[in-house]
């Protein structure tokens, strides 16, 4: 047939809904492709459905692009911050949805299209779009340098907290939140989950309950019932085009670290900030201005690795000076003596993957109030049980490297779990980062 409706037949059913939960973020990607090679999942045209705190749609600056056909020598060279990309270009994921809290503001809102291909000149996979997302990291170049060119479309959807009102102020702020009657248009680009109140569920949710009490809502008024007046329909059109889509979900999107900010002092933060930051360009630039600004930014970025670099083989004040002197890099003084009154010898490789986190906006920093985790959780909910259920679903829990807090991190993980058992039923979870895990 080679149309779509014959590749969704084609397509092998899983008897259970499988769920694998890995630490790092990264780490969810073999099981995607596993997916791919037992036909679960087709080759391409796959839906991504990413709620993180984090766009993780950054690319390995120097990596050939034609890595991405060699899976294991990928998978090594992929971090928690890049590893979505390398699976665009490989042709898997045509559409990414990145649904993220109010507080991870890093992409603009909205509908992204553009290409992702092989930059003809560096071989390394660069991207069309011209986002400060993409241009403080240097990934943008012109379409006409771009072969293999795959095209994406890139949805951001912030996800409201369904509201737990506890004072008059806060109906007051929910009503107000709410937009009468939206059209499905009008709210595609924001998801909120409202209610004036619920009733929580039962604590603790056993493996071996099969349906398991959805959350549900006591609202005093009448039809003010807890709903996703959410891009829940735009996000259904868009899942509706494709044979599959994953699930994803960092555990981070319900509460967030920056562990950059524990590591170093409000100086030294402050200084790295200065170091690396990037100026935002203005909306109106030619292509070539476009080409100039990332040109800049990929000289900054490399001095500051060479200078750090530098300083891992000699720790000295006349290397320190050396790099200093040059412009804009005066405050590296300062932040070098700060460094060195706090511990003997400065991780350098450290700060310089702190400092690329400084560009034109902080990493998100938000710990959650359990009402807060509560009200995601719920806003979650909502928002699937008006979707269709995924292929498979990945987790990472991204606590070991205290994105997720790891006070939180389990109690979030079984909020989660429980939301997935009550809408699917049984599932065919693999904690793959349990040191306990045997694989099956």
């Amino acid at each position: 047939m080679g149309d779509s409706a014959g590749a969704r037949a084609r397509l092998r059913r899983y008897p259970e809904l499988p769920v694998w939960v890995v630490e790092d973020h990264q780490e969810v990607l073999p099981f995607i492709y596993r997916a791919i090679g037992s036909k679960h999942l087709p080759a391409s045209n796959i839906r991504f459905l990413h709620f993180d705190s984090h766009p993780d749609l950054l690319i390995p600056v120097n990596m050939p692009a034609d890595t991405v056909f060699d899976k294991e020598t990928l998978f090594g060279e992929l971090s928690i911050e890049n590893w979505i990309m390398p699976a665009v270009y490989a042709g898997h994921f045509s559409h990414v949805i990145w649904l993220h809290p109010t507080w991870a503001q890093q992409i603009k809102e909205g509908k992204h299209h553009f290409l992702v291909g092989k930059d003809t000149s560096t071989t390394t996979i660069r991207v069309t779009s011209t986002d400060h997302y993409f241009l403080s990291d240097g990934l943008y170049v012109p379409g006409d340098q771009l072969e293999n060119q795959k095209p994406l479309q890139l949805d951001v959807v912030m996800i409201k907290p369904c509201k737990l009102c506890s004072s008059q102020e806060e109906n007051a702020a929910v009503s107000s939140a709410k937009k009468p009657k939206l059209t499905p248009k009008d709210a595609e680009n924001t998801a909120s989950a409202n209610c004036d109140s619920y009733s929580e569920r039962p604590e603790k949710d056993t493996v071996t309950q099969r349906n398991v009490q959805e959350p549900s809502c006591s609202c005093s008024s009448e039809n003010q019932q807890c709903q996703t007046t959410a891009s829940a329909g735009g996000i259904l059109e868009i899942l509706k085009e494709g044979d599959a889509f994953v699930l994803d979900i960092d555990l981070d999107f319900f509460s967030v670290k920056n562990p950059f900010k524990e590591m170093f002092t409000q100086e030294e933060y402050k200084i790295l900030q200065e170091l690396y930051q990037f100026k935002k360009p203005d909306s109106n630039l030619t292509e070539e201005e476009l080409v100039d600004v990332v040109d800049t930014r990929i000289h900054q970025l490399e001095d500051l690795e060479a200078t750090f670099a530098d300083l891992c083989d000699v720790d000295d004040e006349e290397t320190v000076q050396r790099w200093a002197s040059n412009p804009g890099m005066e405050s590296l003084v300062p932040l070098i003596q700060s460094l060195k009154k706090r511990m003997e010898v400065p991780d350098y490789e450290i700060v310089h993957q702190a400092g690329l986190t400084c560009d034109y906006s902080e990493l998100p920093h938000h710990i959650s109030t359990e009402q807060e985790i509560e009200q995601l959780v719920q806003s979650v909910y909502y928002l699937l049980k008006n979707l269709p259920k995924p292929t498979l679903v990945t987790i990472a829990r991204s606590s070991l490297d205290d994105y997720c807090p790891s006070e939180q991190v389990d109690t979030i993980q079984e909020k989660v779990l429980s939301v997935l058992r009550s809408l699917y039923g049984t599932l065919d979870t693999h904690l793959v980062y349990s040191a306990e895990h045997s694989p099956s």
